[in-house]
């Protein structure tokens, strides 16, 4: 087990770790305890009571942050024709069809998010083994398998995230950087919040938001009311 470093323990003492703390004085904790040299991202974390084995209670979903990830994100669009065009008008990073998909199947996985046409998505399906475990396969169920793929950049550009429950029945999602004013943290993570608890499968039954943390890259996690944050959104 790693030990932590004199920079953790002394933002560790910073807050007490058998506190439960309201929203935003947990936002506020965070500009406290983030001590890096590099601007950190933040990070929520919310423990669902679901059973991800089943497809009936699985939790996934999309949302806009209102203030961004604070981070620039590459994007690549497999599109051909109009759509190239329209693709890199928008501002994709890269934008292509069968050149594309070789450059990735040779292993060069420099990208972020992928966006693809629905008449592209047979040529993308051979890359399942490579963008799959990294969680880049387009998915229309995320609006990033669409012909609008002007649009579908624009978002992800401005702020767009994923998230998804994983085998534990947790949902990670970035909500901005240590730097944000603490307000537009809060508003980000509100968001969030919000889009997940509004994603509850109606077979989902018992307590639904079991808990909530967040945590910047390299400081301790804050244990978030999950009892307000369920008031808040029911």
């Amino acid at each position: 087990m790693s030990k932590k470093g004199k920079k953790y323990a002394e933002s560790a003492k910073k807050i007490d770790s058998q506190a439960i703390y309201n929203l935003r004085d947990s936002i506020d904790k965070i500009k406290e305890t983030a001590y890096a040299k590099f601007d950190e991202s933040v990070d929520l974390a919310v423990n669902l009571g679901v059973d991800p084995k089943h497809a009936d209670q699985m939790v996934r979903g999309t949302v806009v942050l209102p203030h961004g990830t604070g981070k620039t994100v590459r994007i690549v669009v497999f599109a051909k024709g109009e759509k190239d065009k329209e693709a890199r008008e928008a501002g994709a990073d890269y934008v292509g069809a069968e050149d594309l998909v070789e450059k990735i199947a040779g292993g060069w996985t420099d990208f972020d998010r992928a966006v693809a046409t629905p008449d592209i998505m047979g040529l993308v399906g051979k890359l399942g083994k490579v963008l799959g475990p990294r969680g880049l396969m387009p998915n229309p169920k995320v609006g990033t398998v669409t012909f609008d793929v002007g649009k579908a950049v624009q978002e992800i550009k401005g702020g767009k995230v994923e998230y998804r429950v994983d085998k534990a029945g947790i949902v990670h999602v970035p909500v901005g950087k240590a730097s944000f004013e603490a307000q537009k943290l809060y508003e980000n993570t509100s968001t969030v919040l919000e889009s997940v608890a509004k994603a509850k499968p109606s077979s989902s039954k018992g307590k639904y938001i079991k808990a909530v943390s967040i945590s910047s890259t390299m400081g301790p996690g804050i244990k978030v009311d999950a009892q307000e944050v369920s008031n808040m959104f029911s």
